[in-house]
């Protein structure tokens, strides 16, 4: 039985739009002044561009259709390399839910007028976790509400508020006030200074591969997955360019992360006061983000579903609802998502809490980071050994194109994991070191997680699952 396509062309640009366009990010973009052109430029073009045009491709080759990123990478690399690839993707995510969330409980906060939200330790991570688990048990009723979300929030959440700023700024420039200092006298190229921001440029636009998970959802998929990823592209370095670069033209000194696209809305609409429509930009940027939060949910741990009926966790993982959602996995999520929001919020209040919350974030990155440079690596060894593939998608230009395509993603990776491990501004001097070594630690143990697994449970599972159907044969 041919099964039945349950999203539309919008409903699924939509959600892979919420996977990564996003407003929370626009502050950490502000701070760099024009240099955030030069790197959504650099970093849409020679990174998101490429991993697009790749996952593109990988996604409508005959038979690397299911499982996402765990079939693109475990088919030509070997099945541990897949489930690590998988493994990446998931456990970043973990810790980018708590982050997410922390802007809207930040806007939210601000938007309310209830400091307490957002400075009360036991208040933020009560308000985390309550968002999260309601969150989450939305998902429970299937891919529809995910859609239905996605929808309106990248619409009313994400589109819209960017718009109204735009518009604000520019009748706020033409009406006589200045272009804020920090922004006219940047540059426009990286300097030294600013080149630990490639990271925080390449995080941006991650997360697009994981909607390949619901390739299978897709109105006629292989026509329409390339073209929507490609218009993708285009739309995330509109938007990304035009918030960032509102945010660091109107505001001076410090930016605050949590709070920069408030203090921007509150600057152009109602200087000196929280005014009604200040309140309703926060409100729908609010909603944006709990859109965004909703389609990641759901998308990587599809994947750990498809990996449980490998035999590569237990199988009972891969059990679904009547709505065809894996109920335990996400349970097991929330429970670990609750851990990453207690030990953030509270750790982070205490001292040393920058050092502990800045080394969470970086070492996100570096685990998301390894996951892109095992399938940049895939994509390589598809090409060499596997180029007679069916596939329905092709980069265009032949193979010396394709392979100047996934090289340059591939550099532009290792570069970011590089500049990671440059001690953030955010992080004292007399902390740099405890910084880089947890850092590195963290880093080393959670790359051998996967590998660590499948040796002692995924191998020797399999090896008793084929010994069982040989038996029974």
């Amino acid at each position: 039985m041919k099964k039945q396509h349950t999203m539309s062309k919008f409903a699924f640009f939509a959600m892979t739009a919420s996977l990564f366009i996003t407003v929370y990010e626009y502050p950490t973009f502000a701070v760099v002044g024009k240099s955030l052109i030069f790197y959504l430029l650099l970093c849409g073009l020679g990174w998101f561009l490429p991993v697009s045009l790749c996952s593109a491709e990988l996604a409508t080759i005959e038979g690397y259709q299911e499982g996402g990123i765990y079939s693109w990478v475990g088919k030509p690399l070997g099945e541990k390399y897949g489930f690590a690839a998988l493994f990446f993707q998931w456990f970043q995510v973990t810790v980018g839910f708590v982050t997410m969330i922390y802007f809207i409980v930040g806007t939210l906060s601000y938007a309310l007028e209830i400091p307490a939200m957002n400075n009360d330790p036991v208040f933020k991570f009560l308000s985390v976790v309550g968002i999260f688990w309601i969150l989450t048990f939305l998902q429970l009723r299937g891919t529809e509400t995910t859609a239905k979300l996605a929808k309106y929030g990248f619409s009313i959440g994400i589109i819209l508020p960017v718009l109204v700023l735009f518009g604000c700024s520019i009748k706020y420039f033409m009406s006589g006030h200045s272009i804020s200092p920090h922004f006219t006298h940047s540059s426009f190229w990286p300097t030294k200074a600013t080149i630990g921001s490639l990271t925080s440029f390449v995080l941006a636009y991650m997360g697009v591969e994981a909607s390949a998970t619901h390739f299978s959802d897709l109105e006629d998929g292989k026509k329409n997955y390339p073209k929507l990823l490609m218009l993708l592209v285009i739309v995330g370095i509109v938007m990304s360019t035009i918030g960032g670069s509102v945010v660091s033209m109107v505001l001076t000194g410090d930016i605050s992360s949590n709070e920069g696209v408030m203090d921007t809305a509150t600057k152009l609409i109602s200087p000196g006061h929280v005014s009604f429509f200040v309140k309703m930009i926060g409100f729908l940027t609010s909603f944006g983000i709990l859109a965004q939060v909703s389609s990641w949910i759901v998308s990587p741990t599809e994947g750990l579903q498809f990996a449980a009926t490998k035999n590569l966790l237990p199988k009972k993982l891969a059990e679904k609802n009547a709505n065809d959602v894996p109920v335990r996995i996400l349970m097991i999520q929330g429970v670990i998502v609750t851990i990453w929001a207690a030990l953030l919020t509270f750790g982070s209040s205490g001292s040393g809490g920058n050092v502990g919350f800045q080394t969470a974030i970086s070492l996100t990155v570096l685990i998301y980071l390894s996951a892109y440079i095992l399938f940049f690596v895939s994509y390589f060894v598809i090409l060499r050994k596997h180029k007679t593939l069916a596939r329905e998608f092709q980069i265009p230009g032949g193979n010396l194109v394709k392979g100047i395509v996934a090289g340059v993603g591939l550099l532009i990776s290792i570069a970011a994991v590089c500049t990671a491990f440059i001690v953030p501004s955010t992080v004292p001097s007399s902390e740099s070191h405890l910084y880089l070594i947890s850092l590195l630690a963290g880093f080393i143990v959670t790359l051998a997680i996967p590998f660590v697994f499948y040796h002692f449970y995924a191998r020797p599972k399999k090896k008793s699952a084929i010994i069982e159907s040989g038996e029974q044969a």
